[in-house]
């Protein structure tokens, strides 16, 4: 309920000017509207983890393949892909591609269809980039936390971390650009896990059998800069969030903020530059006349 506070009275009053009116978004590309998920975009922009082409576009309905999505992992993560050149296992993967699928194998945030095909040049799944950035927040780090279906396992801790907020594509469909910006923004959102093993893995001979799925739990800390993009607290300390953890504090999100209508919205900023404002999305918005029932209800 709290975005009703203004939100509501806000859009009855300013439909009609806005159907009379081209509003400027602030968008940094021309091809990017509030229609698409402009905040995720314009915050990743800032952070250098996705941009958009020479001609100013980002291409917010373009596919992503998952050649293009081991690049993005690689810049949110800030790998230094020219030392990974060359090592990669696969024998699919085009020589711009090699040096970041190579760096996502190399710190298990990937893997390929078998040991030397890496099918790259396919879209990538809402299942696949959701499993690498559950990597990265420090998911799946036992076999055994695969159970018997990965998209399973993947689909639900994605749904506990807040991947898919904002984002309607299937686990099985393919992910535009915009898509996959939301889902990254929604993992610098996120919390830093660390695994507590249930149970002891047994050795065989060569073969480890797992002792059973790994529990996570957010990781805390005392330290300030862990409050720039959320400032949860558990037992006294700081829940970790990824884009705390990557920019150092340096990347900050604060609530409390107004747009130009008045909206109440948050604010980003990074190393103390103003990224933008950004409306939070009203419960409902009514466009035609209303009963005061109606607005209680």
């Amino acid at each position: 309920m709290r975005n009703l506070k203004r939100a509501l009275s806000l859009a009855l009053a300013s439909v009609m000017v806005m159907g009379l009116m081209v509003v400027g978004t602030g968008a940094s590309y021309v091809d990017v509207s509030s229609e698409q998920n402009q905040e995720a975009i314009e915050v990743l922009q800032a952070v250098g983890v996705m941009t958009g082409d020479e001609n100013g576009n980002f291409n917010p309905d373009a596919n992503v393949t998952r050649n293009e999505m081991a690049v993005v992992m690689s810049n949110l993560l800030d790998y230094t892909v020219a030392s990974y050149k060359g090592t990669s296992p696969f024998t699919d993967v085009p020589e711009w591609a090699e040096p970041y699928v190579a760096a996502c194998y190399t710190n298990g945030i990937t893997s390929g269809y078998d040991a030397k095909t890496y099918g790259g040049s396919d879209t990538v799944t809402t299942g696949q980039a959701a499993l690498m950035l559950l990597k990265a927040l420090g998911y799946f780090q036992y076999s055994a936390d695969f159970g018997s279906d990965w998209l399973v396992e993947t689909t639900k801790n994605g749904s506990t971390a807040g991947l898919f907020d904002g984002v309607a594509t299937g686990a099985k469909e393919a992910l535009t650009r915009n898509d996959v910006a939301q889902m990254v923004l929604n993992a610098l959102e996120a919390d830093l896990v660390k695994a507590e093993k249930n149970g002891s893995d047994v050795q065989v001979g060569d073969i480890v059998i797992s002792g059973g799925k790994a529990t996570y739990n957010s990781r805390t800390s005392t330290d300030s800069k862990y409050a720039k993009i959320d400032n949860t607290k558990v037992d006294g300390k700081y829940t970790i969030q990824l884009g705390e953890d990557l920019y150092d504090g340096d990347l900050v999100k604060a609530d409390g903020a107004d747009d130009d209508f008045g909206r109440p919205s948050v604010k980003w900023t990074y190393e103390n530059k103003e990224i933008g404002t950004y409306a939070d999305d009203a419960d409902a918005v009514y466009t035609a006349t209303v009963e005061k029932q109606d607005l209680y209800d």
